[in-house]
């Protein structure tokens, strides 16, 4: 059942990129997924089936709007720096502790902080994450957590664990 699921999506994900119905497609499209799915089929993970759960998928909706807010929000910060010729910047890099318990929701967390401009996720070690950020404000971890780590959490938390 696994891997028909997995079949339906990767189809899913092929139909959208192809844009196509015709035969031709549908049938390379068919061909290339069972492929795949034959080669790389147990190396998905196993939460992601997760998602389709309708709250779990609502809570994935809200995390993409609230993820778009921070990227906008941080793409102007990160524009205001440099565009200011004194270049406010106090760069370095800072460990923040997650509650996050399953890989999957960790690596969704390390992504959407390297995606938002201005940080960058280094490593994780266990349930510490060490970022690099463009302008620390505060030397202290759990401000530092608040600021970087708690926005995208809470969220996180209801879709995947």
């Amino acid at each position: 059942m696994k891997r028909f699921i997995h079949f339906l999506i990767l189809m899913i994900v092929w139909l959208l990129l192809t844009w196509s119905l015709q035969w031709q497609e549908v049938l390379v499209g068919v061909v290339v997924v069972l492929i795949a799915e034959l080669f790389l089929g147990d190396i998905f993970p196993a939460g992601a089936v997760k998602v389709f759960n309708p709250v779990r998928f609502f809570w994935l909706v809200v995390y993409v709007l609230v993820f778009l807010w921070y990227v906008v929000k941080a793409n102007f910060d990160v524009a205001y720096r440099v565009l200011n010729l004194y270049l406010p910047i106090k760069p370095g890099i800072v460990k923040v502790r997650t509650r996050l318990k399953t890989d999957m929701a960790r690596t969704f967390l390390a992504n959407s902080i390297t995606l938002t401009p201005g940080t960058l996720s280094i490593d994780l070690v266990g349930d510490h994450l060490y970022v690099h950020w463009i302008n620390i404000v505060s030397e202290d971890p759990t401000r530092e957590t608040e600021i970087i780590v708690r926005r995208f959490e809470s969220l996180l938390e209801r879709i995947f664990e």
